[in-house]
């Protein structure tokens, strides 16, 4: 095919992709989607998959006897069925069954047919749940030649750069055998070289990444209606991502970890956005820090941590007009900006917090994903607020910006034809996913039983003895000869572990967002009998936690969880790094009623639950409560996140329909 021919397939099908947004369902209409969702999936069972991978199975000793020449003829002719379209359920089943006798001769691992029923499920568009270990990679390996073939291109969306590029690298060989190449988007990698690796039939990256080039590309094809108008405009000879769209549509995307993406991820807009003016504000920013800290809380602003919003008092706003005049712009002159800017920068100095929101790495502030615990590269707060963050820290301010595209993960992955996905906890969704992008959700049951341990969880008054009692129960653990996992909420509370830790001479190793180039290496390591690992959540997302001899023997991993989450999937992801493929383990949640959770959902009922008593731990009808208490929070919390996704997902619609540019 000339290169030609190939640029106009690219505009073709980027600009179809572009119409094939669908608007979100509301009212009465939800009810009927997921109802018409239920029916039209009925077929597809745990049942109807397990006897599926029965016949599968029953197919495998045939195809182990036969020779590496008569294994590519069933390979070429399963490959012409799905190129073709004509593929039914016994096509897909001899399909399956030769991919994988591929993976066991190429690269020794032969999926279980729990694993083979993940695949068939995601084959049918279905999010799958499978626990921690039950091997979602090798699933995905299987699953995904199968989506290439018959959408000529599928997108598989992992946590991070360097997953992508593994899973791509050590995915590589079965997918070669298959006559299909992959290839892994990275963040270093130049425009000629995304598009390369776009024009691939498989293609690992991470949502950031490709979402971030799916924008860049509308901007550059602006309001071009048709492919024709485009390739007038750019001539087809122009270099990859100038002029032209180096994404060439959406077909077809598998997402791992996919409640992290398409439901916790889904708060938080994608925004390109471009520089403005320099950064002419710099001073003004700094001015409105000042003035926010000579104001007294309670007595002249009051703050919703929750909302994170501030307000000013009725002496508040006396005190700031007395400030204001000291101001050497003209926009203290004004009065409602002027207390803007103050606002907001008491929203950065009390509801945006180092080591819990974000960092500062090489002079910048570089804001931390709550939901797991890594940097976000090249990501900063919009109207104002990073600025503030800076100003807050005595930074160099950074130019303030103006948005050119804007896109959530939900309109995102909702204009795919075929979108499928896998995750460990993804049933407690199960709604979530019927209602916003049309998919069920399969619960695949475990190739072994569960053998993993949950203690009693023990509450505390404060944080300071909820730590102690976390380094007391590591060390006792530890001497017993097996590994520790200590998952925290924020940068901050795993520092603060790990020096409790160092002051008890306790050998240890920290996973934070700090310390995440090295986190393959530090994951490694975590399964030895022995080892102490205090992590954020990014240990619960992607990484695989192997046990030695020595350990499995002394009782396996225990996951000690210093904080409640804001969603139960969360905390049910760290615990799951223990008792993987039926390897014996524990996990047990440590609380203080000073956490987070409580103090932002609970404010009160926390706070007179911590009164009630003197005892440091709290035991009987007062432990039972303060479950009671964290629970509801929690669910508080999920309700919240719920809401604020729907109003992302109006706000789609919103743009679509009035600002179909952004």
């Amino acid at each position: 095919m000339s290169q030609a021919a190939t640029r106009y397939q690219a505009l073709f099908l980027s600009l179809r992709s572009r119409k094939a947004r669908q608007p979100a369902p509301t009212g009465l209409d939800k009810l009927a989607t997921v109802a018409g969702l239920r029916f039209a999936n009925r077929r597809i069972s745990v049942k109807w998959l397990a006897r599926q991978a029965e016949l599968i199975d029953a197919r495998s000793p045939a195809l182990r006897n036969t020779s590496d020449a008569a294994l590519d003829e069933h390979i070429e002719r399963s490959r012409e069925v799905f190129i073709r379209g004509k593929q039914n359920d016994d096509s897909t089943r001899e399909a399956l069954a030769v991919i994988r006798e591929v993976a066991r001769r190429v690269t020794g691992e032969e999926p279980y047919r729990v694993q083979l029923m993940g695949a068939l499920a995601m084959f049918h568009s279905h999010i799958i749940q499978m626990l921690t270990g039950e091997g979602k990679t090798l699933t995905a390996s299987i699953v995904a030649p199968l989506l290439a073939w018959r959408h000529r291109t599928l997108h598989v969306f992992t946590v991070n750069d360097y997953l992508a590029k593994r899973d791509a690298e050590g995915r590589a060989p079965i997918y070669d055998r298959l006559r299909l190449r992959c290839g892994a988007i990275q963040q270093e990698q130049d425009p000629a070289a995304r598009a390369a690796v776009y024009a691939l039939p498989i293609v690992y990256g991470t949502p950031k990444q490709i979402v971030a080039d799916y924008l860049r590309d509308q901007i550059r094809l602006g309001a071009v209606a048709s492919p024709w108008a485009a390739a007038r405009s750019a001539h087809p000879s122009a270099p990859a991502g100038q002029g032209g769209p180096i994404v060439p549509g959406l077909r077809a995307a598998m997402v791992d970890e996919a409640d992290g993406v398409l439901i916790d991820e889904a708060v938080v807009p994608l925004i390109i956005a471009q520089s403005r003016r320099g950064d002419e504000m710099a001073h003004v920013y700094r001015q409105a820090a000042a003035f926010a800290g000579r104001l007294v809380d309670k007595q002249h602003f009051t703050i919703d941590r929750l909302r994170r919003k501030a307000e000013l008092t009725r002496a508040g706003n006396a005190r700031c007009e007395e400030m204001f005049p000291a101001g050497d712009d003209p926009i203290w002159r004004a009065p409602r900006r002027a207390a803007e800017l103050v606002r907001q920068a008491l929203v950065a100095r009390y509801c945006y917090l180092k080591g819990q929101h974000y960092e500062i790495i090489d002079g910048r502030v570089q804001i931390v994903d709550e939901f797991t615990g890594r940097i976000l590269p090249d990501r900063s707060w919009e109207h104002g607020l990073h600025q503030s963050v800076e100003a807050k820290e005595s930074l160099e301010i950074t130019a303030d910006r103006e948005t050119l595209a804007r896109m959530s993960f939900q309109r995102f992955f909702r204009m795919y034809p075929v979108l499928c996905g896998m995750t460990g906890t993804a049933a407690d969704a199960t709604g979530e996913m019927e209602r916003t992008y049309s998919r069920r959700v399969i619960v695949i049951p475990t190739n072994r039983p569960v053998a993993r341990v949950q203690l009693p969880t023990r509450v505390f008054r404060t944080s300071r003895a909820r730590f102690a009692a976390v380094v007391e129960s590591i060390d006792a653990i530890r001497s017993a000869g097996r590994p520790v996992l200590v998952g925290t909420r924020s940068v901050e509370a795993s520092q603060t572990v790990a020096e409790l830790l160092t002051a008890r001479n306790v050998p240890h190793d920290v996973l934070n967002a700090v310390q995440d180039k090295h986190e393959a290496t530090l994951v490694a390591k975590a399964g030895r009998a022995g080892a102490v690992t205090v992590a954020t959540n990014m240990a619960g997302r992607g990484t695989d936690i192997k046990l030695d001899l020595q350990a499995r023997k002394s009782g396996g991993l225990h996951v000690a969880i210093t904080e409640m989450h804001s969603a139960t999937r969360i905390d049910r992801q760290l615990i799951g790094r223990a008792g993987r493929q039926g390897d014996p383990g524990s996990a047990q949640f440590l609380l203080s009623l000073e956490d987070e959770l409580v103090r932002l959902h609970t404010p009160r009922l926390a706070a007179a639950l911590k009164e009630s008593g003197n005892d440091e731990e709290l035991t009987g009808a007062s432990l039972r409560m303060a479950i009671a208490l964290f629970r509801l929070a929690q669910r508080r919390a999920e309700h919240r996140g719920r809401i604020s996704r729907a109003e992302v997902l109006r706000q789609d619609d919103w743009i679509e329909k009035h600002l179909p540019g952004l």
